[in-house]
């Protein structure tokens, strides 16, 4: 097996040289490990989507969209206050609005990233 020269870490601003094949250093392992829970786990199993495809159903238009006068087809049902794992704002319709995949992303890297939410 030919030898492979150590790479930099792949975390910004790190230098330090690892095995080939490795991502990351032992000291950004840690910060770089996906323990995020699957979707399912999180409550977007078979009953979500059914409620989902229900509320597309009957909200097919974007809301951010329409608010700026353009008619774009919904893909995605966004919390308006993100549930953060409270089962009673998960489900509650009230708190559910269509959006396009555009302003989902738009609104969830701008809106909901970095709030912290008590319940």
């Amino acid at each position: 097996m030919p030898y492979r020269s150590n790479v930099p870490c792949k975390h910004p601003g790190c230098a330090k040289l690892i095995p080939h094949g490795q991502m990351y250093c032992e000291e950004h392992q840690s910060l770089h490990r996906n323990d995020r829970a699957s979707a399912c786990e999180r409550g977007y199993g078979a009953r979500w989507q059914r409620e989902r495809k229900k509320f597309l159903d009957t909200h097919p238009f974007c809301v951010k969209c329409y608010e700026e006068g353009k008619l774009t087809k919904a893909s995605v049902v966004d919390h308006i206050i993100p549930h953060r794992g409270d089962q009673k704002l998960f489900w509650d319709r009230g708190n559910w609005q269509p959006l396009c995949e555009h302003c989902h992303n738009v609104k969830t890297m701008t809106e909901d990233r970095y709030k912290e939410y008590k319940f």
